[in-house]
């Protein structure tokens, strides 16, 4: 029976990597919205830009694994499969509400410049919310019609096959079959075109976004189950190798002669680009597991824990003292040295707000369950 102390820790090692994306993220945003031009073209910004091809990845990824558990904990009750949903299927309606009003909020400190389109953006939030309704129809499918010993294993299998199959459509979806007959509020779910006319790589419609979220659920099903939690130190490092391989088969698919598609796009379309995001992240699980468990990810205080059990609103807030109207920074204007600057303060300034959040308030800490909408879970199973 797994004691209290170890379900903790299989949080905390969740909400550690959760903060590696807020992390990534800070970086991410606060180059891009700060340096001048010149400062742009240097190698410093392109790796900066790279790694900022993670946090949103990383953040569906630990959605689905979040959702697994909260699944797995009503299913192992008894609950009945359309109980289940409709628990789950709310909290993913509660996410996407919290992201229009995400952009409401965006659009109202920016009145006078915000372009009135700007309240259909597709953001994270919102593609983190639909992704979870979908999760949850797709689990209400599978153990409505699975009751037997087989269970396990379709839930485990069916959210890997919607992955695999959300990164297969999105070619097609963003080029030669873009639905047209949508109006464009309702498309740019699809592909992102919003209103320009062409999907657009900075926005993060369901496809191929939700796949990452369909591998986090895959991958969280296979850690509850009684097997890997019972041989937890093997299967969690052995995913880790099952993601380098899972990156070169990517990087093998992409480098074949034959592509089957009329348009390639590698970097925002292609399949293998996600098949290689999904093997780095199944390896960075693993090294996050490794290091706040053999390492020194959870000696004393640790900042990538406390923001990652503060992320939905570190999220929130940091993006209006970067992108918005209180910058702490003039937009596209500075050097790389006062930019990281920069970086510093917003990191420990939302390193502050997740303390007071989960500390100094005395609220129940965010697990993975109630960052993202969730009630707070007990630590033990």
């Amino acid at each position: 029976m797994p004691t209290a102390d170890s379900g903790k820790f299989r949080l905390a090692y969740i909400d550690w990597m959760r903060g590696l994306a807020c992390v990534l993220m800070f970086q991410t945003h606060c180059y891009d919205c700060w340096l001048s031009p010149q400062a742009r073209q240097s190698k410093f910004f392109m790796y900066s830009q790279l790694a900022g091809t993670f946090p949103a990845p990383l953040f569906l990824f630990l959605a689905g694994i979040s959702f697994a558990l909260v699944t797995e904990k009503m299913w192992q009750k008894g609950l009945p499969p359309a109980q289940i949903a409709a628990s789950t299927i709310r909290r993913g309606a509660e996410i996407f509400a919290f992201g229009l009003l995400f952009r409401l909020q965006e659009f109202v400190i920016a009145w006078g410049w915000a372009p009135g389109s700007d309240l259909l953006r597709v953001d994270v939030l919102n593609t983190i919310g639909v992704s979870m309704m979908l999760m949850g129809i797709v689990c209400w499918v599978v153990l409505a019609i699975h009751r037997g010993p087989h269970t396990r294993l379709a839930l485990v299998l069916t959210p890997t096959g919607a992955a695999l199959l959300i990164s297969l459509l999105t070619p097609p979806l963003w080029t030669t079959w873009r639905p047209h007959w949508l109006s464009w509020p309702l498309e740019s779910y699809i592909n992102g075109v919003h209103n320009t006319g062409t999907p657009q790589p900075w926005l993060f419609p369901i496809f191929p976004w939700a796949g990452f979220a369909f591998a986090g659920l895959a991958t969280g099903f296979i850690l509850q189950s009684p097997w890997a939690r019972q041989r937890e130190t093997r299967v969690l490092p052995s995913l880790g190798v099952v993601g380098i391989l899972v990156v070169e088969l990517g990087r093998w698919l992409d480098a074949q002669p034959r592509q089957l598609y009329a348009v390639y796009d590698f970097w925002h379309t292609s399949p293998n680009f996600f098949l290689i995001r999904v093997g780095f992240l199944l390896a960075i699980l693993s090294a996050s597991y490794a290091w706040c468990r053999w390492g020194a990810g959870l000696w004393g205080f640790s900042p990538l824990v406390q923001l990652g059990q503060a992320s939905l609103l570190v999220y929130w807030v940091h993006i209006e003292f970067v992108y918005g109207r209180f910058s702490i920074l003039p937009k596209h204007s500075v050097g790389i040295g006062t930019a990281s600057l920069g970086l510093l303060v917003i990191f420990l300034a939302m390193l502050l707000l997740a303390f007071i959040r989960t500390r100094m308030m005395r609220r129940p800490l965010l697990t993975p369950q109630s960052s993202l909408g969730f009630p707070p879970q007990p630590l033990s199973s």
